[in-house]
């Protein structure tokens, strides 16, 4: 990403440093973050800038007038290791958390003007928070560890039981990642409502029990329909201004909304209308690495099929392309860059 648009161009290799490993990018996801950054550079600035005030360790902000390399839902194979690094060896195909750790605090790894990101060739991660990729799983299925993760932290951030129902508003990959979830999770009535078709019957196969229209039927109606007399946690996927404000006008008493999708724009909603129903509002980032490496295993051992979620692949060049692909959801849910 160079001064608001997606170029392709040449760097030098990177070179493994003490605790870090040099790999091969086999597959990475791309991200709907990556969209939004790449639209509200300035807006992705502020929220990194937060982020690192906030870290309890120094972390590396986001630089919009740098050089950065995007991509951070990977698989790579190892090519080579640096000094003091005993969890990888050359030849081993690996997922990581995207952050690079080294002397100088921590580097986010696909945000970073200082460490590529996985729209690339080659890599440099650290060598303790790399992940094998057990049981023969494919390399495209293991990049998409990273977004899965995504969604069973939301779910686990969330007080929902297998008694309680669900309602995923917007079955983006996020929303697909939280359906999945909570479908491992026992939950018996999960709604999952979407504008497209395409991203409906997705929700449906990563485990929502119905799905609608928002345009023909309102989600909380639906939810109503279907299993109103349950207690609701009610997750938003969407991350656009005017969504926590529609969903606090519409929640019923005591709901717990979980809030997932990352909207990078000013929002507001009417606080009387969330006091008058006593909502419960919990914001989630990222996951945990046990939450990480749970994904990981579920993947590999079949309990989560990720293989419908991505029928788009596209090597380096097309990455600028795939972008504008993305932004019509009725085309894809995902796309893997395969360099």
């Amino acid at each position: 990403m160079r001064g608001g648009r997606l170029v392709l161009d040449e760097f030098d290799t990177p070179a493994p440093a003490m605790g870090q490993v040099l790999a091969e990018v086999l597959a990475c996801g791309i991200c709907g973050s990556d969209l939004h950054t790449l639209e509200h550079t300035d807006d992705f600035a502020k929220m990194s800038s937060t982020a690192a005030a906030v870290a309890d360790f120094p972390t590396e902000t986001f630089d919009p007038g740098a050089d950065v390399v995007m991509g951070h839902e990977f698989c790579a194979r190892i090519l080579d290791v640096g000094d003091n690094t005993a969890n990888c060896k050359p030849g081993d195909t690996v997922v990581s958390i995207p952050i690079v750790m080294d002397a100088g605090g921590v580097h986010p790894v696909g945000y970073s003007a200082r460490y590529p990101g996985a729209y690339s060739e080659q890599v440099v991660l650290s060598d303790m928070l790399c992940m094998k990729v057990p049981n023969g799983l494919d390399p495209a299925e293991a990049a998409l560890t990273e977004p899965m993760a995504v969604g069973l932290h939301a779910v686990e951030m969330s007080r929902i039981t297998p008694g309680h129902g669900a309602l995923v508003i917007g079955c983006g990959p996020v929303g697909l990642a939280v359906t999945a979830a909570l479908r491992l999770a026992g939950v018996e009535t999960i709604v999952g409502s979407d504008f497209s078709s395409a991203r409906r019957a997705l929700a449906a196969t990563m485990g929502a029990t119905e799905v609608v229209d928002p345009s023909e039927e309102p989600p909380m109606e639906a939810w109503r329909r279907l299993g109103g007399n349950r207690e609701l946690v009610i997750f938003e996927a969407v991350g656009v201004p005017g969504m926590l404000a529609e969903v606090t006008r519409s929640a019923p008493r005591g709901t717990q909304v979980v809030v997932a999708g990352v909207c990078m724009q000013t929002d507001s909603f009417r606080p009387a209308d969330a006091i008058a129903r006593e909502l419960n509002y919990q914001f989630v980032l990222g996951y945990d690495p046990g939450q990480f490496g749970r994904t990981l295993h579920r993947s590999a051992v079949g309990q989560i099929d990720v293989a419908p979620m991505v029928p788009g692949r596209v090597g380096l060049a097309g990455v600028a392309a795939a972008f504008e692909d993305l932004r019509d959801p009725d085309r894809h849910a995902k796309i893997l860059v395969v360099p």
